[in-house]
């Protein structure tokens, strides 16, 4: 167990700024060639990506959602997803660790102020990073939060500055991140989220992530004791879901698009391992001396992989087309689309994960080749929320025409 205490440097350069969808598609391609070479030394090694997520800070890529009124590009959700999905074919544990960055200014989007929007998305324009604080797990369930914030001064009838108690755990990209969005109630049970300074005074990251996959993304404890912060850098978040927003859709699209990379990466895998296993399977080669088994597994991977794909795409549009229209209805109907396809990536992910170490034969099980990781960070990252929950709200819509409840899992 290791505790950090300044890990990421507070870089005051100037990032690049993403002009377009096209420019972040073209980059991200970039990125995945390049994180894809050593994503399986990372694993092994447990070597944290500092050096890699920097890249990703200075290329642009984390400010691609910054609305254009701030500076920013405001790509379409639709490419977004798909950025998601190829760092994550690259590398799983990299494609997870924006996921909370990108959900984060979600939310400032939706709760902040006009003041909170100039100030924090100049800094994502300028490289800065979000890690997350939000889950605790020592409450009798996951509504209820211990994490307090108070006045600090509590005699006085106007405060500035406020103090927050409490600890975290599955801190995703905390390692990384310049300010770590903290879940926070104050007494009259008001959810905010604190947007922490992660050199902050009594703020203490602990890497003791110790998960079988997705074993790089920094998601470690946070301890915050009698940390201080400006009232400024408070954002009521229980407003994201009281009202219709995306904030929701938004995350679980990010989500499905992890599943979504880690699964084309896994068929893409297995294609290399079979044909050089497999030297017969040529597309010279009559039918008739291949093994149909084979090529049975194949086609319903490359079946599976493409219609998530597809499904993700479709969901993306969807809280697109919302983002102009935002109500009850709009909102209900991007949900759904994103839970259709969050259902579907999650098994896809893993049905194809699992069938590269059948497919590859013997040497699928070498520890050296490391062809387990996909199922791996595959199955890690499907455990954070319960997918049959997913499948009950789809019939649920179809059939009766019952609204999906308004949270983070939906």
């Amino acid at each position: 167990m290791q505790h950090v205490t300044s890990s990421v440097k507070q870089n005051n350069t100037t990032a690049h700024i993403i002009q377009s969808d096209q420019e972040a598609l073209a980059l991200v391609k970039q990125f995945r060639q390049q994180f894809a070479q050593h994503a399986s030394q990372r694993d092994l090694n447990r070597q944290l990506p500092f050096e890699e997520i920097e890249q990703l800070s200075q290329s642009g890529l984390l400010a691609i959602t910054v609305p254009k009124q701030y500076g920013g590009a405001e790509v379409s959700n639709v490419t977004l997803a798909r950025v998601i999905a190829e760092l994550s074919a690259a590398d799983g544990s990299i494609g997870q660790i924006p996921q909370n960055h990108f959900y984060a200014l979600e939310v400032l989007r939706h709760t902040g102020t006009e003041q909170q929007k100039q100030k924090f998305y100049a800094e994502i324009l300028a490289g800065k990073r979000l890690g997350n604080a939000l889950a605790e797990f020592k409450t009798a369930n996951a509504s209820i939060k211990t994490t307090r914030i108070r006045p600090e001064f509590p005699e006085q009838s106007h405060n500035d500055r406020y103090v927050i108690q409490g600890e975290k755990f599955y801190c995703t990209g905390n390692l990384f991140a310049h300010r770590i969005p903290t879940l926070v109630q104050d007494d009259q049970q008001n959810e905010y989220l604190a947007f922490v300074n992660a050199d902050s005074t009594g703020l203490e990251r602990i890497d003791n992530w110790t998960g079988f996959g997705q074993r790089t993304t920094g998601s470690g404890t946070v301890r915050l004791n009698q940390v201080l912060i400006e009232q400024d850098e408070l954002i009521p978040f229980d407003l994201a879901f009281s009202t219709p927003s995306l904030v929701g859709p938004i995350a679980q699209l990010m989500h499905a698009a992890i599943e979504v990379g880690i699964a084309r990466a896994a068929f893409e895998e297995t294609l290399v391992r079979v044909r050089a296993a497999r030297p017969w399977i040529d597309a010279q080669v009559d039918f008739a001396h291949q093994d149909p088994l084979t090529l049975y597994e194949l086609g319903r991977i490359a079946a599976d992989v493409r219609a998530s794909e597809l499904l993700l795409a479709q969901a993306g549009a969807v809280i697109d087309a919302a983002k102009n229209n935002i109500d009850e209805q709009h909102v209900a109907e991007a949900s759904i689309a994103v839970a259709k396809v969050r259902a579907h990536s999650t098994e896809t992910a893993l049905k194809t994960a699992s069938k590269l170490i059948e497919l590859a034969g013997s040497r699928g099980s070498q520890r050296n080749d490391n062809l387990d990781r996909y199922w791996r960070n595959a199955r890690v990252h499907t455990l954070h929320d319960p997918v049959r929950w997913k499948y009950y709200f789809i019939a649920q819509y179809e059939l009766n025409g019952v609204l999906p409840p308004r949270r983070g899992t939906l």
